[in-house]
Parts: C-alpha cells; sequence; structure tokens
C-alpha cells in the first residue's frame, strides 16, 4: 500500500513539473515594476481567461518562449485555445483538415499553405505541438481578400476606445516606422484602416475562442495602448486580455503597454531600412 501511495504522490509531483525556460532575461510585473521567476509568471498567466502574447516576429527567442509557455500553461490547467495572426480565415478549414487526419502530413507548411511572410522555421515548432493537443488551433487574422476591400474603401470603425486620436496618431507614427518613412502620406488612411481592422479581427476571434485562449500577435496588435485589448473592450468585453510583452533588453515597455515584460537577450538587426532604400531609388 505504502508503494502504491509513493508512486501516486510521484505521479503527482511530475505533472506539476515545468521545465526551465529556454531563454534567459529578465522579466518584470510593469504594473508594481517587481521582478518574477518564469514560474511565478507563469501561475499568474494561467488565471486569466484570455492572454495575449506580442513579439518580435524575427525573434527567434521569443518563439522559443512561447513554444515554452504553451506547453508549461497546458501542465498547469487545461488550455481551450490557441489563437495565431499567422493564419487567416481561408486557412482555417485546413488547419481543421490537419486536426481530423489520421495521421500528420508529408509536408505540413503545403497542406496548410503556411505563407512564406512567417518564416516556418520559426512558427513551426509551435504549429506542430498545437497539433498534438486537444485545443483548437485558431485563424486570427484578415484574408487578402479583405485586406484589399479594406484597402480601397476603408469601413468607419465603431468604438470610442480604439478610435481615440492619440491612439490613431500612435499607429501612424508605427506604420510610418515600419516602411522607413517612405510610405506616401496619402496612404497612411488606407494603412492604418487595414491595421486596425486587424485588430479588431483578432479581438472578435479571441472574444469567441474557447477559453483560457491564448494569442500571439506582434507587438503592436498586442499592446494594451493601442492594439486588440483596446478592441476587445470596445466589443463590450468587462475586462481587457491580459498581455506579456516579448522585447528585445533596451526596449520600452511600459506599464500603459502590457501588464508583464519578458526581456530577451538583444540580437543584431540587418538594415531593412537600407534595402528599403535601395528599392525606392533613394
Amino acid at each position: 500500500m505504502r508503494r502504491i501511495l509513493l508512486f501516486a504522490m510521484l505521479l503527482l509531483g511530475g505533472c506539476q513539473h515545468v521545465a526551465p525556460p529556454p531563454v534567459s532575461g529578465e522579466i518584470r510585473d510593469l504594473r508594481s515594476g517587481t521582478l518574477m521567476t518564469p514560474r511565478e509568471l507563469l501561475t499568474r498567466l494561467a488565471e486569466p481567461a484570455r492572454v495575449i502574447v506580442g513579439e518580435q516576429h524575427d525573434n527567434a527567442d521569443h518563439h522559443a518562449v512561447q513554444l515554452w509557455l504553451l506547453q508549461s500553461l497546458g501542465e498547469k490547467r487545461p488550455q481551450g485555445s490557441l489563437l495565431l495572426e499567422m493564419l487567416t480565415p481561408d486557412q482555417q478549414s485546413r488547419v481543421d483538415g490537419v486536426r481530423r487526419a489520421p495521421k500528420p502530413p508529408a509536408d505540413l507548411p503545403v497542406e496548410l499553405a503556411w505563407q512564406e511572410g512567417w518564416d516556418w522555421n520559426l512558427y513551426g515548432p509551435i504549429v506542430r505541438f498545437a497539433f498534438t493537443q486537444p485545443y483548437p488551433l485558431l485563424a486570427a487574422n484578415l484574408d487578402n481578400s479583405e485586406i484589399r476591400a479594406f484597402y480601397r474603401q476603408p469601413p468607419v470603425l465603431q468604438g470610442e476606445r480604439s478610435n481615440a486620436q492619440s491612439v490613431k496618431n500612435e499607429l501612424a507614427g508605427q506604420i510610418s516606422d515600419s516602411h522607413c518613412g517612405l510610405l506616401p502620406q496619402s496612404q497612411m488612411p488606407a494603412m492604418l484602416a487595414v491595421q486596425q481592422q486587424r485588430d479588431r479581427r483578432m479581438a472578435t476571434r479571441l472574444l469567441a475562442a474557447p477559453a483560457p485562449a491564448l494569442l500571439f500577435a506582434g507587438a503592436f496588435h498586442a499592446r494594451k495602448d493601442v492594439g486588440v485589448p483596446l478592441h476587445v473592450l470596445d466589443l463590450g468585453a468587462p475586462e481587457a486580455p491580459v498581455v506579456l510583452m516579448l522585447a528585445e533588453q533596451g526596449s520600452e515597455v511600459t506599464a500603459a503597454m502590457a501588464d508583464y515584460v519578458w526581456f530577451t537577450p538583444s540580437t543584431p538587426k540587418p538594415d531593412y531600412c537600407a534595402e528599403m532604400r535601395k528599392q525606392f531609388g533613394q
């Protein structure tokens, strides 16, 4: 009997084991300013119904942390769903088809019609792990046809928070910076509309997803002061999602932007603007 009890205790203890994170860095509660351990962060993130993790798309450390979070949170409580900015509605049937298939496809990116703009080497491990789990993997973005329609005829956005001029100004500045200041001002209203319609779609999908729901998206989509959380509130939710921002050391992340920040080591960055200026002949 004693051996049976000991074996049961070992099993229960194993279920609570959380592997150490694959990436070092400083984790901070932005509301209190205090430092946190990875285990403390997991405890906090396991409580809310909706969590958004903001990423730098080309940072391998961020995707390693996301996979660790997904695996570790699933060990603390059942995961309800995973949503990805990198998946569009017209890919959802492909995702569901892979889920129903008796065995994994020989070429998963091809089967999913994975878009080349998202580096499969970075996102593949997350997607593959999600397919081993019982919860749904859900598209959170717009289709290209929707983007073109919104660009041609920007819709009127409903919502006091997301329509604030300070929000639009901040997003317009980010759009201009991401295009190295080369975007004609005449295109700014359409680009801003598309950005905010992406945020609105992610908010809608997040609210409809089985909880606890986890959304992986770019940093500006994740931000509490300009992104998806504002749209969640404008859609009538009683509270905003909890936001964890993944950022490189030296980046500025404030309590207005996120609830928690995980600073990862800084990495060398290619000069995208130099290449873009060559394309524009400048």
